[in-house]
């Protein structure tokens, strides 16, 4: 689904674009820009719209590996690198269209940048670690977690304080330069009111991650292989590490006992603090068991192999996406008769025909005031309610496609004239369910 409208978005004209940032995604407007460039050079469909994706995140494993290999050594360097691309995380967001996997690369550059600007403090270090980092902000703003967790990194290592006065002030020009952009995106709040934080899966799999990463540390402080501090202001593995896995999605947590935030894709690049703590505790594991090496190394393949393939292998089939748009343009197309009108509940779930408008199947968004283009939105205005309640009341049978997770999170008074109408002149007749999607085929009552 946020395929779409990367794809919609990226595909309109530049006017258009600007326009609809003024009012929605604006968090999403640098990654629209760039896909847009992407797209003006190759129109090549799904792949053009995956390819920086996989791009980037191969960066931000060579990046990983780069980091613990400065940090330990070569060996560390290369396992870290691997456990970061086989963590299913990190696949799940390394072929989708959207901006989560170009800000983790940004963040491990701008990490391995403060690695050199610590151990070197030299000017153009640090204007290459303010750039990274601002263009990370500015390419999602939640990237900005980021920097408190480098701040975090500083203090617990102890670093000069010329070291902390130079990265207080590049984080400082970081923040002011994307202001303005959280400014607006804060406006544009309601956008994220679907956001439901659970204990069972959020916050338990966040202290799942932190029990993880705190062991491994645990492990490389006991067998001596935290990392050398060759200078002064150089830093150790755990001091970069964990702070980068726990701070960010720890603080979004927080943040959302106000107003739910947190999303694990959100702070995805906290997943390269695991892998670099992960693949140094495999290397230190090795190189302190001197004997039995051949049936640990049978029992690690094996365990990673009954993990990860059965995890690969979903990542890959449409049953991954929680809205498979093509599916669902299908099963509309199935259980729609030609003339029919269709209801989007809530409208936001036009997103789910960007591609394949109702219009384009012979179908009547009876919904609908003006299209996403023209309307300068993301999923096209809503007529209002008296309009609504007469375009309904004119149509005999009505294909709906919902998703009951957002209706109340969504409510208006045009939807709620949508519930009323069904439910008092409508009777369903069939349902069909597609991942957080339902069809149902509603006619008058009597004639199902």
């Amino acid at each position: 689904m946020d395929e779409a409208v990367t794809y919609d978005m990226a595909h309109r004209p530049l006017s258009v674009l600007w326009a609809t940032l003024g009012h929605a995604d604006a968090v999403h407007g640098l990654y629209y820009l760039l896909m847009h460039g992407v797209f003006r050079l190759w129109e090549g469909g799904v792949v053009a719209l995956r390819l920086p994706s996989v791009v980037a995140m191969a960066c931000a494993a060579a990046g990983v590996a780069a980091i613990g290999r400065r940090l330990v050594g070569p060996s560390c360097g290369l396992l870290a690198g691997v456990v970061f691309t086989l963590l299913p995380v990190v696949q799940r967001y390394t072929q989708e269209g959207r901006s989560y996997a170009l800000v983790t690369a940004l963040v491990v550059a701008a990490t391995w940048a403060l690695l050199r600007a610590c151990t070197r403090p030299r000017f153009a270090a640090w204007v290459g670690y303010g750039l990274l980092t601002s263009l990370a902000i500015l390419l999602h703003e939640f990237a900005i977690l980021a920097l408190a967790a480098h701040g975090v990194t500083l203090l617990v290592a102890h670093v000069p304080r010329a070291v902390t006065r130079a990265w207080g002030t590049v984080a400082a020009c970081s923040v002011m330069l994307a202001a303005p952009l959280m400014l607006l995106s804060m406006r544009q709040a309601q956008q994220v009111a679907w956001i439901e934080v659970s204990f069972a899966s959020d916050v338990a799999g966040f202290a799942l991650l932190a029990v993880v990463g705190l062991v491994c540390a645990a492990l490389l402080t006991r067998l001596g292989m935290s990392g050398p501090r060759v200078q002064p202001a150089a830093l150790d593995l755990p001091s970069l590490s964990l702070p980068l896995l726990l701070v960010p999605p720890a603080l979004l947590l927080l943040a959302s006992t106000v107003k739910p935030l947190y999303v694990d894709r959100y702070v995805l690049y906290a997943q390269a603090g695991l892998a670099l703590l992960a693949g140094t505790a495999l290397e230190a594991l090795w190189g302190a068991l001197h004997r039995r090496r051949e049936i640990i190394l049978v029992t690690v393949v094996a365990a990673a192999l009954a993990v990860e393939v059965p995890a690969v292998s979903h990542l890959r089939s449409p049953a991954s996406r929680a809205d498979d748009v093509t599916a669902i343009s299908h099963a509309l197309e199935q259980a729609a008769r030609l003339g029919d009108g269709v209801l989007f509940v809530p409208g936001s779930r036009r997103v789910w025909a960007l591609q394949r408008t109702p219009r384009s199947l012979g179908l009547t968004d009876l919904s609908v005031a003006s299209s996403p283009h023209a309307s300068r939105t993301l999923y096209g205005a809503e007529a209002p309610p008296e309009e609504l309640r007469q375009r309904m009341l004119h149509a005999s049978r009505i294909v709906v496609l919902r998703e009951p997770a957002r209706e109340a999170a969504e409510s208006t008074e045009g939807e709620r004239v949508k519930q009323r109408l069904l439910k008092r002149w409508f009777t369903p007749c069939s349902s069909r369910a597609l991942g957080t999607a339902r069809i149902e085929v509603h006619v008058r009552k009597g004639k199902c």
